[in-house]
């Protein structure tokens, strides 16, 4: 059997390779029995041998125009590491630009390298840089939960901003800095955006896959174009590979809360002029880092969470960046803008002072930009208006060096006076806060708003109070513990992760507890993926094991970590479906006859409630029923605080008179 044989592949993919829906697949294996028999998997999630699947697809006329390369990437997802998969795709560049290469990757497989040298034949076959992306994003969307990469329509706002706010023409060409480069989103944003003589690229990544993918896109992107690029291997912070370098901009999306990044063994490092960074402020390293790279007037955009912006323990180094200017701005992005989605990032756009005084005068203020609005509404994930987002940011950073310009709503100049004091807070949020009246086109808007969240209310209610319900004997019902025994689903318990689980560069995900979920119901905290802990995907059933936060939803988002007393149920799709799962479990009653006592401190016992027991098909009728009575409270909940706003507001206008009828 050849290493093509052994390949497994799923339904999904091959829908995907023969481009139509996973239904049409079940469906072709239902009434073909020349499909091909299942190698491995489960009765639910089968696996095929590519091999005898691409035979079969091409002897029934199924392949259409796909091409090669849809075909290769089961292959490489098979060679099982993801340091091995990326090395491959990254080699396989090399090879498609230059078929005399010599390997720079030794230690890969022999079975890397066959794939390597097919893929570099498909590659010159159907176009070398379309078939690198096309395997460079199969690879990213393969490993998402493993890595953070910044997502283009951030990349290029930053790049925006730090060509914008930069100081000076840039001599003899623009130089870009990336010290913690991932996959190259950042450079190959400055590329796009910069068009001028002559760019210079200089990335690092510590991660070795990261840094060979990131010289093979850039490579690509440089074709014919005056681009030099410098890509290194290292962790930054302890060996600077760029020592002395100094660049027009710098970008970075750098890693979060990690405590092992150099302390100790860089005390006494020259870069900290702004004060040596505390352990557990490693933020504000890479952000010292970025200065002392920069050329005089040279911009920096660095993304960082938004703790950095208020935590005790930073505010002296912070105060110092405020009082040499070299921090001038924040902005406050809305969740969803780059992982963990569920937080609200920021940037921090520094600036070093130029050769030229007269070019910027001494900071006197701040500009704080608070973005957080921006955020798509109607979605399952938080998404931003990144038209609206980019427009907006812009806008304000236009004003940055023009104290006499008006600044757009939600951006406002702090003076450093009211910034040092005791907490050195440089959160936007707290300083761009709406205290005017509301206009009357304001006050309009509220109205309509609150008026179609009536109409939708009104509609829902229409249709749930005309729904009947027969009298007789009650349904049978099975316990989640029965229906867990029987194959039909999978439970599993959250936990409290250990104290020494601290997220590091893209292996995090935001932690849901229920604290959270007594509070406001998004994620506080934050978890690496290869922690031990439950992880909810997309389409899974959450319960709460707590009477006082008793709830069951569908989980509609990116994966998300469970704390103690949540659980994960994940449905056999054909036998359960997942929102008559959860309308069955979160009834009241149900909540009440699972709980050990009566008192709101009671635990659930998961594995006693109970789930009509009901045909397929019939579950999706219940299903429709139970996400309209779902929308409906979700809808008075809405109403209720729009209606309460709306009191405030004209309370606040009646008492400074003005009526006119």
């Amino acid at each position: 059997m050849s290493a093509h044989d052994a390949v497994p592949v799923s339904l999904a993919e091959i829908a995907r390779i023969a481009g139509v829906g996973r239904a049409a697949v079940s469906n072709w294996r239902r009434r073909h029995d020349s499909f091909p028999t299942r190698i491995g998997g489960t009765d639910v999630s089968p696996q095929f041998s590519l091999a005898e699947v691409e035979q079969w697809l091409r002897d029934n006329g199924k392949l259409k125009d796909i091409g090669g390369r849809e075909l290769l990437w089961p292959r490489f997802e098979a060679l099982g590491s993801r340091n091995e998969s990326g090395l491959a795709i990254a080699e396989a560049a090399r090879r498609m630009r230059s078929s005399r290469a010599r390997i720079a990757h030794p230690e890969l497989s022999a079975q890397a390298r066959d794939l390597v040298a097919e893929t570099a034949k498909v590659g010159r076959e159907e176009g070398p840089r379309e078939t690198f992306e096309f395997l460079l994003q199969r690879w990213l969307e393969t490993h998402v939960r493993q890595l953070s990469t910044t997502p283009p329509q951030l990349a290029t706002l930053m790049a925006r901003i730090a060509l914008a706010v930069r100081l000076g023409p840039a001599q003899g060409g623009l130089a870009l800095l990336d010290p913690a480069c991932g996959t190259g989103h950042l450079a190959a944003a400055v590329v796009q955006e910069y068009d001028g003589p002559g760019l210079e690229l200089l990335a690092c990544e510590r991660d070795p896959a990261l840094a060979a993918l990131t010289a093979g896109r850039l490579e690509f992107i440089a074709e014919d174009r005056d681009i030099r690029t410098r890509i290194a291997t290292a962790d930054t912070l302890r060996e600077d590979p760029f020592a002395g370098a100094k660049a027009d901009i710098a970008l970075c999306n750098p890693p979060f809360n990690e405590r092992d990044w150099g302390y100790e063994e860089l005390a006494t490092d020259q870069r900290w002029t702004h004060g040596l960074p505390p352990r557990t402020e490693p933020e504000l390293a890479w952000v010292q880092h970025l200065l002392s790279h920069l050329k005089p007037g040279g911009a920096a955009v660095v993304v960082l969470p938004p703790a950095v912006a208020s935590r005790k323990a930073g505010r002296r180094i912070r105060g110092s960046l405020l009082r040499t200017g070299a921090l001038r701005a924040v902005v406050s992005l809305p969740p969803g803008s780059a992982q963990p989605h569920s937080v609200s990032l920021q940037l921090w756009i520094l600036r070093a002072a130029p050769d030229d005084p007269a070019a910027a005068p001494p900071s006197q203020d701040a500009l704080l930009v608070d973005a957080t609005g921006f955020a798509r509404s109607a979605t399952r994930e938080p998404s931003p208006d990144w038209g609206g987002l980019g427009s907006f940011v812009l806008t304000a950073m236009a004003t940055l060096d023009q104290a006499d310009q008006e600044l757009p709503k939600g951006a406002v100049r702090v003076p450093l006076l009211d910034l040092l004091d005791d907490e050195v807070d440089v959160t936007p949020g707290r300083y761009t806060a709406a205290t005017a009246e509301p206009s009357r086109k304001e006050l309009a808007g509220k109205w309509d708003e609150f008026g179609s969240l009536l109409t939708d209310l009104a509609d829902h209610a229409q249709h749930l109070s005309v729904l009947d319900f027969e009298a007789g004997t009650p349904q049978t019902t099975a316990t989640v513990g029965d229906l867990a025994k029987a194959g039909a689903l999978t439970l599993r318990a959250g936990q409290q992760p250990p104290e020494s689980a601290t997220p590091t560069r893209g292996a995090a995900v935001p932690l849901l507890t229920i604290a959270d979920l007594l509070h406001d119901g998004t994620p506080s905290g934050l978890v690496p993926t290869d922690s031990a802990q439950a992880i909810a995907e997309e389409g899974d059933v959450v319960v709460a094991g707590v009477a006082r936060a008793f709830k069951a939803w569908v989980h509609e988002g990116p994966p998300m970590a469970l704390g103690p007393q949540l659980y994960i149920l994940r449905m056999d799709v054909e036998k359960l479906e997942a929102h008559f799962l959860a309308g069955c479990l979160r009834a009241p009653a149900n909540g009440r006859q699972a709980g050990t006592h009566a008192s709101s401190s009671s635990r659930i016992d998961i594995r006693r409630l109970q789930v009509l027991q009901l045909p397929l098909e019939k579950q999706t009728v219940y299903a429709e029923t139970f996400r309209r009575l779902r929308a409906f409270e979700e809808l008075l909940t809405a109403a209720h605080s729009s209606g309460k706003g709306l009191a405030s507001d004209m309370s606040d206008r009646l008492a400074t008179g003005g009526l006119t009828t």
